[in-house]
Formats: C-alpha cells, sequence, structure tokens
C-alpha cells in the first residue's frame, strides 16, 4: 500500500492546519459517497472492511476529508475489534471529543480536530501508554508511507 487518497476536496492539505467550515450540502458533493456517509452522517463501515485493519506500512493516517494528520503507524495495534485501532493521536488537537449517548451506549466520538468529520470512537481499554482505544473508520483515513513523504519533501526543497 503506497500512498492512499480519497479526497478530491480543495480544503485537503496535510500543512493547512486552518478550521474548515464547510456546509454538509457541500461535503455531499466534493465527497466520495462512502466516506461523506461516515464523515458527515457519522455512519460506520462494516467490521473487517477496512484496508487499514491489518495493515502494518510505516507512515502517517490522515483525515480523508481534510488531510489532517491524525495517527502516525507506530501507534497503531492489533485490538481484533474489527476497525484499524490506534492508542495516540498525532497531536492534541488534531482529534476532537465529544460526548455519544446514541443507541443506548455511552461513549466516547472522535472527530478530525480541523473539520469535524467523524472519524470513531475511543474506548478506555487500550494498550499501555494511554490505555486508549481509538477504534477508527478505515473509510475516513487517507495514509502516506513515511519513504512517499520523505521523497515528496526532498522534491520540494529543491
Amino acid at each position: 500500500m503506497d500512498t492512499v487518497k480519497k479526497s478530491k476536496s480543495p480544503m485537503y492539505s496535510h500543512t493547512d492546519t486552518s478550521q474548515v467550515n464547510v456546509s454538509d450540502d457541500e461535503w455531499k458533493k466534493l465527497l466520495p459517497k462512502d466516506v461523506y456517509n461516515i464523515a458527515r452522517l457519522k455512519g460506520t463501515e462494516r467490521p473487517g472492511s477496512s484496508e487499514f485493519e491489518h495493515s502494518k506500512e510505516i507512515g502517517t493516517y490522515y483525515c480523508a476529508v481534510c488531510g489532517n494528520a491524525l495517527f502516525k503507524s507506530d501507534t497503531k495495534f492489533e485490538s481484533g475489534c474489527g476497525w484499524p485501532s490506534f492508542y495516540e493521536p498525532v497531536s492534541k488537537t488534531s482529534i476532537i471529543y465529544e460526548d455519544d449517548n446514541s443507541y443506548g451506549m455511552k461513549r466516547t466520538e472522535v472527530m478530525c480536530g480541523r473539520c469535524k468529520s467523524h472519524l470513531g470512537h475511543v474506548f478506555k481499554d487500550g494498550p499501555p501508554p494511554t490505555g486508549l482505544r481509538y477504534c477508527i473508520n478505515g473509510v475516513v483515513l487517507d495514509f502516506e508511507k513515511a519513504k512517499d513523504a520523505e521523497k515528496k519533501y526532498k522534491e520540494d526543497k529543491h
């Protein structure tokens, strides 16, 4: 798996950290249907269906909607839950949290800190050092291999 990019949104960027405020109608025009359904309508992909669930590639996972860095591959672990799982986000501002009491459950929803797209949920049953399990829908993740990012960085310097 090399670089995976799902969005053709003009707001998509790995370097811009400014907040993205776009109407759901506009997102619906810009995003693939599967990404829109999860990111904006708070859907969930089928367990075991993500290309990232068992990936061991080294790199960074980004929001498929806006390109915000979310997780480094070295924080990814096999949780057995059916979705890609991580124990720590890239930074304190890359993720935002909201109580989710839907479906008769008490959970904590995690959203992209830049565009507020639904990513999944965080649970307190993860491994050390955080004890957290960020259970993330793979549909709303993009991935860039570390070597691809290094190559692009060197090309941009010239």
